[in-house]
This record gives C-alpha cells, structure tokens and sequence, in this order.
C-alpha cells in the first residue's frame, strides 16, 4: 500500500502532458461522504488562492462517486474503498482507464451514546452485533436494553471496508438500521441511548462515545501506526492522468503544507 501511495505521488508530478481534456475553473468532485469533508475543505483553501476555479462537491457515496467518474459525470471521484473489478470492468468497457490518488488515512470507529456505560467492544462482540447473534447490551457488559445497530448502506465504501473487517463476511443483520451517510449516523447514535453506529475518524465529536476495540484506542497515531483494527486509506479517482485545473488541485492535495493540512483539520490522519 506505502509503495502503491508513493507510486501515485509521484506519478502524478509527470502527467501534464498524458491527460484527458478538462474544462479549466471548473471541477465536479463526487462520492465518499468520509471523504467529502477533506475536499470540502481543500477546495476552500484552494480556490481561497486560486478564486478563477470554482467546485461542485456532492457527498453520495464512493460507488456513486467512481461511478461519475467512469460516466464522465465527475473529475474527480471520492472513495473510501479500494475500486472493485467490477467498476475497473465497466471503466475498461467505457473507455475509461482510472487513476487512483491516495490522499489520506482513516480508521472507521464503532460509537455510542454518551450515556451508554459499555467503553469498549472486543472484534468478535462487534461482529456479533452486527450479524444479529448478541441482540441485548447485557450481552456485553452493558444494561438490559435491546441494542438498536446503526450501519452504512451497501451503496457505501465504509459498508464495505466494515463488511470485510468486522463481519468477516457474515450478512449484516436484517434488524440493522442502513443509513446513507456518516453525518446521519451521527445523529441517529447521538439522539439514541441504545444505538451503536460507525463513522469515519474524522466525524468523532463530543456528543459520541468513540469504543474501543480489543483494547485499542481509535487515534490519529493508532491509524497510522496500523495498531487500529478497522483502518483504510482514502482515495480520490480520476479519469486517466489529471492535466490542467484537476492536476493543479490534486497536486495541491497532496502537498504536505497545503491540502495535507486540510486532511488534518477535518480529523482525518495526514499521508504526508
């Protein structure tokens, strides 16, 4: 992954002249709601310097963002996940040969109501919760309550990355509220007692119980240092090599002085 990272970086210093036509001050960034405060950010600072560009940013999910991509709707798709074959499949049928750029790191972190007692979930409590086998909160040190589970729909890259790492392939159970994004989890955690959800690192505030898992806290250092047990990279795609005004922006993303510091600001862990 470090090597596919540096590879990206790098690759993306020599583009200019490989790249697809693009409309110059005009860019639709679309996807991953984990990543849309990143670009949300980033595109502030960036056209804050650069006032000629401006940005259409939509959060609708990361299929739905590399999706654009390859319908050559977006030129620039968010995702939290990696592409699947079969997007690589349909961009190949289309034409389209897709560029990944990673931009930073994330872990995904299971959350409670303050006022739930329950401080910390081992990997198999957690996936037991999901796939409906523990239903009651007694079950795992917590008060006789039904357990309400809160999750991403299966339109999401965190749904995905969470299926694969936590559930290890077990089907989330159908008692499981699905919802469409991080900030809507959010507030169905914060406005429930007995609601457990997950959301990207980047979403923690005051108002969730952030658990721990098999005894690590979820930080910025335990994503990075790769301790933590559900952490991803983030990714935006684009199609073919970037020029122009994409180029520009993509490159301002990775500067470690620039659009890395957007990735900090918003609660996410900095590649660079």
């Amino acid at each position: 992954m470090k090597g596919l990272k540096k590879l990206a970086a790098v690759a993306i210093s020599g583009c200019a002249l490989l790249a697809s036509p693009v409309f110059a001050g005009q860019l639709s960034v679309n996807g991953s709601t984990t990543v849309l405060p990143i670009m949300q950010a980033a595109t502030e600072a960036y056209t804050n310097d650069n006032p000629e560009t401006t940005f259409s940013v939509a959060g609708t999910g990361s299929g739905n963002g590399i999706r654009a991509v390859i319908d050559g709707m977006a030129d620039i798709g968010m995702s939290s996940r990696w592409i699947k074959d079969s997007e690589v499949k349909q961009a190949h049928e289309n034409g389209v040969y897709i560029v990944p750029f990673a931009v930073a790191s994330d872990g995904i972190v299971p959350v409670v109501h303050p006022d739930n007692p329950v401080k910390e979930l081992t990997s198999e409590q957690l996936r037991g919760i999901y796939n409906g086998s523990i239903t009651n909160w007694k079950e795992v040190g917590g008060e006789d309550k039904r357990i309400v589970s809160i999750s991403r729909d299966s339109s999401s890259g965190t749904y995905g990355v969470w299926v694969d790492t936590v559930l290890k392939g077990d089907r989330v159970s159908p008692t499981t509220q699905l919802l469409p994004s991080n900030g809507a989890i959010v507030q169905a955690v914060t406005s429930n007692r007995n609601a457990i959800g997950y959301v990207g690192i980047g979403y923690l505030n005051d108002k969730l119980q952030p658990l721990k898992l098999d005894g690590v806290e979820p930080s910025h250092d335990t994503v990075r240092d790769g301790s933590w047990p559900v952490a991803r990279t983030l990714w935006v795609f684009t199609n073919n090599w970037p020029q122009g005004e994409t180029l520009k922006f993509i490159q301002y993303v990775l500067h470690p002085e620039k659009g890395q510091k957007a990735v900090e600001s918003t609660g996410y862990v900095p590649l660079y």
